[in-house]
């Protein structure tokens, strides 16, 4: 088993807004897993710019590429998503959104703090077998509903991420509440 990120706040090795130090905290350090199978991105205090770390994950995932597309394969992508709709660090009318032809992507002006952030990009996420999502909160119906009828990727990301073999939506009663019950029972 690989445990790989599809972001990571571009913030020192440690800190408590790192996705890596809070899944270390809740899983990885609980689990047996070599540290050679734990994929996590660059940090700000280790040596390299924004774009270095962008070219080591990048060519750390296609040491792990399949040759068919030459993109890891992963059997399943777990991924919050925001308020606004982003998932991973691929934000609403974003240029990451619209990034088709690289793997993982350097963040320089995300509207979440921080500003800067590595993310992989929309056909990196898509390559996963399944992917699972969690919206928990009212503040998260807006996405989900506009997710569920189709909406346009670029200006709500979540719409635009589809497992090749399934996709599954985790949601609370609050998240779903504003959702129409034709949109919450369809398949996705």
């Amino acid at each position: 088993m690989h445990f790989w990120f599809g972001d990571e706040r571009w913030l020192p090795q440690g800190d408590p807004e790192r996705n890596d130090t809070t899944v270390r905290a809740a899983l990885l350090d609980h689990i047996e897993l070599p540290a050679e199978n734990v994929h996590a991105m660059g940090a700000s205090d280790a040596g390299l710019s924004l774009d270095e770390a962008v070219a080591a994950y990048t060519a750390e995932l296609a040491a792990h590429a399949n040759g068919e597309t030459g993109l890891p394969r992963f059997d399943i992508t777990f991924l919050g998503v925001g308020p606004d709709g982003h998932v991973a660090s691929l934000f609403p009318d974003s240029e990451g959104i619209r990034t088709m032809d690289a793997a993982v992507i350097p963040v320089r002006n995300s509207p979440k703090p921080p500003a800067e952030r590595i993310s992989l990009t929309l056909p990196v996420l898509n390559s996963s077998l399944r992917i699972w999502m969690v919206l928990a909160g009212p503040d998260k119906a807006f996405a989900l509903g506009l997710a569920l009828a189709g909406a346009d990727r670029t200006e709500v990301p979540v719409a635009g991420i589809k497992g090749r073999k399934r996709t599954v939506f985790f949601i609370d009663r609050e998240a779903a509440a504003d959702v129409p019950e034709n949109l919450r029972l369809s398949s996705y």
